[in-house]
């Protein structure tokens, strides 16, 4: 299949995204769609995140070594995200869930609620999620909702096994969530829309080419081509909030 690609000057000539009767639609976000909606991305021009090293705050040894500036860190990123709101794009894949059903599917890299905040249902949260917290010592608990914005490692609660509790959070080096779940839906999926993410993080940068594998349509939307530009179908150079919403043109029943 040809590589297509279209500028932001071209986005409204674009031709809309069939999606047939039979179709099935996986759609992955990342961090370019959250920043949309004025949350920062992982990756600055100064290799720094929000002022600090990655290796600082979102490794398991920066857990170990320094724990209470991991929780001060992701409190801060808790009130951000308290703040921030769905933008246009969220709201554009929410509908399209509501017109499809059970044949859309949303995987996230983006550890943010704006996706649920817009009315998405079927999603998963692969490098976790911002609100909850888990033992620190994988006793088996389940993750508790925990919106909390901790002042200090003191104020942090405990398991019920009597372990720290940590941020639900997938740390560099640590292994993605629900990874059978996303690789199922990948395998029955007809569409895939990949939107805001660099394509350098794996194992999500080979998730278009597992969908290529299995004959999807691959689309790309961000305001620049991902490292993995060339394993999609089409490639569109602009923002989420201005191309998604009426980009999909569904069958008429």
């Amino acid at each position: 299949m040809r590589l297509e690609r279209w500028g932001t000057r071209n986005v409204l000539a674009m031709a809309k995204i069939f999606v047939g009767a039979q179709d099935r639609v996986f759609v992955l976000t990342g961090a370019g769609i959250s920043a949309e909606s004025g949350l920062p991305t992982f990756r600055a021009s100064d290799g720094l995140w929000a002022g600090h090293r990655i290796e600082d705050v979102c490794t398991p040894e920066a857990w170990e070594q320094n724990p209470a500036l991991v929780w001060q860190f992701y409190s801060e990123r808790r009130a951000q995200g308290a703040k921030a709101e769905p933008n246009p794009a969220h709201h554009a894949l929410a509908e399209l869930e509501k017109q499809i059903g059970e044949r859309f599917f949303l995987c996230t890299q983006n550890v943010d609620d704006l996706h649920e905040r817009a009315g998405t249902l079927r999603l998963t949260h692969m490098h976790g999620q911002l609100a909850k917290s888990r033992c620190e010592a994988l006793c088996g608990a389940a993750p508790v909702d925990d919106s909390t914005i901790y002042k200090s490692l003191a104020e942090v609660g405990r398991c019920t096994c009597g372990a720290r509790l940590r941020p639900h959070i997938v740390f560099f080096g640590e292994v993605p969530l629900e990874m059978e779940l996303i690789q199922r839906k990948i395998g029955d999926a007809t569409v895939m829309l990949v939107v805001g993410t660099s394509g350098s993080v794996y194992p999500a940068a080979n998730f278009v080419h597992w969908a290529r594998q299995g004959g999807a349509r691959t689309v790309y939307i961000g305001p620049e081509p991902p490292l993995n530009a060339s394993a999609f179908t089409q490639v569109v150079e602009g923002k989420a909030g201005a191309v998604i919403p009426g980009l999909f043109e569904l069958e008429s029943s």
